[in-house]
């Protein structure tokens, strides 16, 4: 077996990082997410594992952290209307989730449910994703699009959960268009 790669101090060295993310890529593919533990990503990505645990405190902030890498989704739409952004958001994320490496995210989804430190990385991402969602109600409000009826926050977890519902159940070709009228219309002016 081949050395560890040399530590480059308190910043992260990005070839191990990228080895690491590589490694738990392939375990994921390999073994399913069961099989991606701290002890299997360290030994296959040649790190230690208390670098693993120094960037990604848990196996979940690791998982997500594989997620995030795929996902490759920086910004959300801006088509100038509410239920176009919504319907766009929609066609973004049903299109990354039905490719092989979109699958991540529901065993990700699945596995909070029985594992506390997959469930509580998820909902740190879940809160960021809240806050980028957010900022698309926000945009349509300062547009005067929407009233001041329904915070912001929660017309975000409403579209959350109708994309994540989506994606559980396998849903991936729903009419977006439909999704987002049928969402937004209450919301809107």
């Amino acid at each position: 077996m081949s050395e560890k790669r040399a530590s480059i101090g308190a910043r992260r060295n990005p070839d191990t990082e990228a080895a690491v993310l590589d490694a738990a890529t392939a375990l994921l593919e390999e073994k399913g997410i069961a099989g991606v533990t701290m002890e299997a990503v360290a030994r296959r990505a040649r790190a230690g594992k208390a670098t693993l645990y120094r960037w990604w405190p848990t196996r979940g902030a690791l998982l997500l952290a594989v997620y995030k890498r795929q996902k490759q989704i920086t910004a959300y739409p801006d088509t100038g209307s509410l239920e176009g952004d919504a319907a766009a958001l929609l066609d973004t994320l049903f299109a990354h989730w039905a490719r092989p490496e979109g699958a991540v995210f529901r065993h990700i989804i699945a596995a909070a449910q029985g594992d506390d430190e997959v469930r509580e990385a998820l909902e740190i991402y879940r809160q960021d994703r809240l806050d980028s969602l957010g900022a698309i109600f926000a945009r349509a409000r300062a547009k005067g699009e929407v009233s001041g009826a329904v915070p912001e926050r929660d017309m975000a977890r409403a579209l959350m959960a109708m994309a994540w519902l989506h994606l559980l159940t396998d849903q991936l070709d729903a009419d977006t268009g439909a999704m987002a009228r049928a969402l937004v219309r209450g919301w809107t002016r």
